[in-house]
């Protein structure tokens, strides 16, 4: 154990051996003083790990000499121990960022208690972490290799990202290691399962299938338009599910979530293709048939695919015999968000707000082509760092705070994830060939089928197809495409960049929520 050294500052430090003795028998160094002015002049000389400071002093108090400490060090963990109960001692204490709060008459096992939370904390919990996911290991890996269904696959991407999430704040990062091949072989998994009853999904009736998003609309939002209070439906592009779990937090002073579940991206898991279907209500090729004026098909201007998403909407809405007042609002900057955000009692007027983010989806492009991003966000721990950081300073969260403020109730999704990608896989395409790095969409393309799903026949994955040798590729796993010319350029370009539009875990898998606000 680390040899730690503890402060101790009472006017009756003599009666307090006994609880010193055992402290140091327990492997501290105490050094004891009977004054706040002694202890602040103890913290001005030396260096101490934490402070345990008498609130009732005569002098000096506990809570003057906490304010110069915290002045000095405000880093410096200090307990404040008193013999007082009353209510503002407490809130005064805690306000100036004390690390515990211990009443007399202290008992050794509780100064104990306080001191390992405090300083062993992080330690302890990297040790009983890491033990609970070595007991997880064993239970996950039998499960996805078992012959399991969708809801299931579900919850061992979501037990995976549970364990991803606790490993991050430990100390030793081994088991990381672990997780991330443990990820990684189930993603292979689950890639089969795709490719095995993928096609089943979208064309037998009788098929066991997960809500996609194509259905998103009809069964989980429309059922909700009944209510009195305005309904709130906010899509963070390019959202995943860990990412949403590190936002969660920063909701929970004021909604309640109600129910948090997950819905299967349909393919590709791009914008154009993923997103317009949860807004028509229909998959791709249907669009295409029914609403030819607005469905666009030069996939690489992705911009230009959801020119329409509002109209989209309107239609699905009078399909569906909803006549209700809804708004549709997509933001791209921060000023647009403001604006919003500012004009937020208009919104209330409506019994549906639809609200599209697309920071998420930006950032993701932005860290494949600036150096800078890329240093900011190398992994997928950082990578969520810089999400929950710009969620906590967007108008984004100013909003739901205000839709909280008037008991509106709140929908948080998305309409695909992205996976950070690390193998090449070689493709040759003509030059009308899509530019997207997870699937390619052209007639006559070159490429070795290993770890690609390949559709012959888009009408079965109810996808346009403008030729008649018309052929979908999407790649698996971790895996992105790359042509052969300029191919060891092209590859260290996009090596380990987040993409989206194939087959994994973390595109396919995509958060739900729906929240309350608080009485």
């Amino acid at each position: 154990m680390q040899n730690y050294s503890i402060l101790w500052a009472d006017d009756e430090i003599d009666l307090l051996k006994p609880h010193i003795l055992f402290l140091k028998g327990k492997g501290y160094d105490v050094t004891p003083v009977n004054s706040g002015a002694d202890a602040i002049e103890k913290v001005e000389q030396e260096k101490y790990d934490v402070v345990f400071l008498d609130e009732m002093m005569p002098g000096m108090t506990g809570l003057e000499t906490l304010s110069q400490i915290k002045q000095m060090r405000p880093n410096l963990p200090v307990v404040m121990i008193t013999k007082s109960e009353e209510e503002h001692i407490m809130e005064e204490a805690i306000g100036s960022k004390i690390a515990d709060y211990l009443i007399k008459p202290l008992n050794p096992n509780q100064i104990l208690l306080s001191v390992k939370k405090i300083l062993d904390n992080k330690r302890l919990v990297t040790e009983r972490t890491n033990i609970g996911y070595q007991q997880d290991f064993r239970n996950i890996s039998m499960q996805y290799n078992d012959r399991i269904d969708f809801e299931e696959w579900a919850e061992i991407y979501k037990k995976l990202i549970y364990w991803e999430l606790e490993l991050d704040g430990a100390q030793d990062r081994s088991m990381s290691e672990v997780l991330n091949m443990q990820k990684s072989e189930a993603n292979a998994n689950f890639c089969k399962f795709v490719m095995d009853n993928y096609e089943d999904w979208l064309n037998d009736s009788k098929a066991d299938h997960p809500l996609m998003s194509h259905q998103l609309m009809r069964k989980k939002v429309f059922p909700l338009l009944d209510q009195n209070s305005p309904l709130f439906f906010i899509l963070i592009d390019n959202l995943r599910y860990d990412q949403w779990k590190v936002i969660e937090p920063l909701l929970t002073d004021f909604f309640t979530v109600e129910e948090e579940s997950s819905y299967y991206s349909i393919l590709p898991t791009t914008t154009g293709f993923a997103r317009n279907a949860i807004f028509s209500g229909m998959m791709p090729s249907e669009m295409e048939k029914r609403h030819p004026d607005l469905w666009v098909n030069d996939d690489n201007d992705e911009e230009g695919l959801n020119n329409h998403e509002d109209e989209f909407l309107r239609r699905q809405l009078d399909q569906s015999r909803l006549n209700i007042k809804f708004s549709y609002h997509k933001i791209l900057n921060i000023n647009q968000g403001k604006s919003l955000a500012d004009n937020f009692n208009n919104l209330l007027q409506n019994q549906l707000n639809v609200i599209v983010y697309n920071f998420v989806d930006m950032l993701s492009h932005a860290r494949t082509d600036m150096a800078m991003i890329k240093e900011l966000a190398p992994d997928e721990s950082a990578y969520r760092s810089i999400t929950r950081s710009w969620f906590q300073h967007s108008p984004l969260l100013e909003l739901l705070r205000k839709i909280a403020d008037k008991n509106g109730r709140l929908i948080i999704t998305t309409d695909h994830g992205m996976i950070r990608v690390q193998k090449p896989a070689k493709i040759v395409g003509y030059r009308e060939t899509n530019t997207n790095l997870r699937y390619k969409q052209g007639k006559n393309l070159g490429f070795e089928e290993n770890h690609l799903f390949v559709g012959r026949k888009p009408e079965r994955f109810f996808l346009p197809k403008p030729h008649v040798s018309t052929a979908y590729v999407f790649t698996l796993e971790d895996y992105f495409f790359a042509y052969p010319n300029n191919y060891n350029y092209y590859v260290n370009h996009y090596r380990n960049t987040f993409q989206h539009g194939g087959v994994s875990l973390e595109e396919m898998i995509i958060p739900f929520a729906y929240l309350r606000a608080k009485a």
